[in-house]
């Protein structure tokens, strides 16, 4: 009997084991509820993350899927309480991927298939200027000659080229005009930034400029779009009591139109780090929201029948939610200011219900709302650099708290070290996305913004609130007056720090799981306390060392094939000084380079004339043929080369040829040829199929392969 037992207790060790292993993680997160909140937020992004990243569309029976995993998941969570948190996790993962597909669908609208030249007649719903500073209209209720409504954009944008002194654009006004039109491209080379994308999601169906008179059909009709007509007006009485830029900057501030602002002060601002002062954001409507509040709790406060009979704090805290809402709606209610507002609301609630006002609880919520409502955001910079702040902040503050009073820090001496803290922590927190987004750190970004934070915080946004008061009775230009001067201080600063040698540190581009790896090893070590912490830690190591790892494509070649990039010893040698400019301008910054095209077109590499640049690559003798009479020379360089690039289309190559060319090039989107091991790779853009990028016809490319490389060395 005793042999008996002990055989029935070896069958029922191992398991009781295996249910300890399956149950000792439940029972972690059940010690761990408190803070596991937050975390739906980021399964939710994580959810949306993998929709976004899927290489074809996804399917009808995906999202039933995931409206199953959901009901499943809640009712794990319902039915067993000890794997509520599991059930919630792969609930939040759907609950992502159902509002990104939902999202994307309700969107859908046209984007052309041609390259459209014609009039163009729409409705002005924007003004701004392009990075040539070109004035920039965009136009929805688009009418294009011969296009049928099916195949018409919902929306247009034209870059206006030459001067047009007559034209007063306004939002609202119907105008006409003679545009030449294409579709938004995508990325310049493999894995970059999607601009198709963003416009997809903007239902941005085609781009284009004209050189011709544009023409104003009829006025804006009573009632039509008058939040963008009020920013309008407003914007314009500002400048009439404000000069040049510095007005021009106030007014960006404040209402969001920055027509008036050129591509010199916006680079200032860029390479000083303080882009987000013109950026609505969440410290522009905390700074105004702030200045309300006190103005009203206080005010209210100084009179005694009043302050006696009404919590004065509850009513500033109403009112101050009113300014925020006509804040955001003014201002265009982009992702930052979106986050903002949340927030403050979440704030101010709090306030009315006496409860703590600011905690990473109310940065989960903002987060859900955005994520479930705009699911494309989780891709945009604002969002991740709005969000880093914000936690940072939150976090920071709340770590040090304790340790300022004890050290007693003068009460004098408190708002230099808040505004230096949170200025050191808010660019900390941002310096990696914004490395990442627009390859370049701001060397003298903290002096920068210590310098004119205060300014923006006591002085622009101040004045701007009571210039609102005072306009009824025609007093608005005295704080005007106070906000201009500010204003230029901040414009001083930003020239300054921006001219000064290295002030703008270029940083390559990274891979693709870089961002996420550092984000999510971020929040783990914030959300999570013990042992476990750790791992977070090891998730961004990972995530820089990964990010120093990266490698840049040795060739590459853009879209239409009239301009290539060759990898040297110098930094990425460009094949032409001119043309392409936006293909130039983001491959050089993807390398950490801080070139100009001009510059880059001077650097060895490219030999022979314009139209027929030879270069050596990884071995292989290739030539790029370019400009009138290109196709002529195929027949002459065919036989000497052992790849061609043609800036042109052509039926069919000389037999044996390889070759690459528009046709091709129009199948592939621009291609990334790099060197691995002796050998190269040709990787294509266009590959996904999405509904902002159908899948193009599949085409073969010339073989660089590593017997190419053998027979080109013999």
């Amino acid at each position: 009997m005793g042999l008996g037992n002990r055989g029935v207790g070896n069958k029922v060790a191992p398991v009781q084991t295996i249910s300890r292993l399956i149950l000792a993680p439940l029972e972690a997160l059940q010690t761990a509820r408190g803070m596991l909140f937050p975390w739906i937020a980021v399964l939710i992004g994580c959810g949306i993350g993998i929709w976004f990243t899927v290489e074809g569309e996804p399917e009808a029976g995906s999202y039933a899927l995931a409206a199953l995993l959901v009901a499943g998941g809640l009712g794990l969570g319902w039915w067993f309480p000890l794997a509520r948190p599991l059930g919630l996790a792969v609930a939040a993962l759907a609950v992502g991927w159902i509002a990104a597909g939902v999202r994307a669908h309700s969107l859908d609208a046209p984007m052309l298939t041609f390259r459209y030249y014609g009039p163009v007649e729409g409705r002005i719903v924007e003004i701004d200027r392009s990075q040539s500073d070109a004035l920039r209209l965009t136009l929805d209720q688009v009418v294009l000659q011969d296009v049928s409504p099916e195949r018409t954009p919902a929306r247009v944008r034209v870059s206006l080229q030459g001067e047009q002194d007559w034209l007063k654009p306004a939002p609202g006004q119907v105008v006409i005009l003679t545009a030449n039109l294409a579709a938004p491209d995508g990325p310049v080379e493999p894995g970059a930034f999607d601009f198709r994308r963003m416009a997809f999601f903007d239902q941005l169906g085609g781009v284009g400029y004209t050189r011709t008179p544009v023409l104003l059909l009829e006025e804006p009709k009573d009632g039509a779009l008058p939040i963008d007509r009020l920013r309008t007006w407003l914007t314009q009485g500002m400048l009439a009591h404000m000069d040049g830029q510095p007005g021009a900057f106030a007014a960006g501030a404040m209402t969001g139109d920055r027509s008036a602002i050129t591509e010199d002060t916006v680079q200032a601002l860029r390479d000083s780090s303080l882009a987000h002062l013109l950026a609505i954001s969440g410290m522009n409507m905390a700074f105004l929201t702030g200045f309300v509040f006190a103005l009203f709790r206080y005010g209210l406060a100084l009179i005694p029948f009043i302050a006696l009979r009404v919590n004065t704090k509850k009513v500033a805290a109403v009112v101050s939610l009113g300014v925020a809402l006509f804040y955001l709606l003014l201002s265009g209610a982009n992702v930052a200011t979106e986050r903002a507002f949340i927030m403050i609301s979440v704030m101010l609630g709090a306030v009315l219900l006496d409860r703590r006002a600011l905690t990473l609880r109310s940065v989960a919520v903002a987060a859900m709302i955005l994520l479930l409502f705009k699911p494309e955001s989780l891709l945009e910079p604002g969002f991740q650099m709005s969000f880093a702040a914000t936690i940072a902040l939150i976090v920071g503050f709340a770590a040090l708290d304790g340790s300022i009073y004890r050290q007693r820090i003068p009460r004098w001496m408190m708002p230099v070290f808040t505004l230096v803290l949170s200025s050191l922590i808010g660019g900390l927190s941002t310096a990696p996305y914004a490395a990442a987004h627009f390859n370049r750190f701001t060397d003298y970004g903290l002096l920068a913004n210590v310098l004119t934070v205060p300014v923006m915080g006591a002085v622009i946004m101040p004045a701007g609130a009571v210039a609102a008061l005072l306009a009824p009775v025609g007093l608005a230009w005295l704080p005007l007056w106070f906000m201009e001067q500010g204003a230029r201080w901040i414009l001083f600063v930003a020239h300054w720090i921006a001219g000064l040698e290295g002030a703008v540190t270029a940083i390559p581009a990274p891979g693709p799981w870089v961002l996420p790896l550092f984000t999510l090893g971020a929040i783990w070590l914030i959300l999570w306390r013990g042992r476990v912490q750790a791992f977070g830690l090891v998730l961004v190591l990972a995530a820089f060392g990964i990010w120093g790892m990266a490698d840049r494509p040795v060739l590459l070649v853009s879209g239409d094939g009239r301009l290539l990039g060759l990898e040297g010893p110098e930094g990425r040698a460009l094949s032409a000084p001119k043309g392409g400019g936006f293909a130039a301008e983001n491959w050089l910054q993807n390398d950490g380079d801080l070139a100009e095209q001009p510059q880059a077109a001077e650097r060895p590499g490219f030999v022979g004339p314009k139209g027929e640049r030879w270069f050596d690559l990884g071995g292989l003798r290739a030539v790029a043929l370019s400009g009138k009479g290109a196709e002529a020379k195929l027949a002459d360089v065919c036989p000497r080369a052992d790849l061609v690039i043609l800036a042109a289309k052509v039926e069919a190559g000389p037999p044996g040829c390889p070759l690459i060319e528009q046709a091709l090039l129009l199948q592939t989107g621009p291609l990334a040829i790099w060197l691995e091991s002796d050998q190269l790779r040709i990787e294509r853009t266009k590959g996904a199929s999405r509904l902002w990028s159908p899948r193009s016809r599949y085409v073969d490319l010339p073989d660089l392969s590593a017997k190419s490389l053998a027979s080109a060395s013999q």
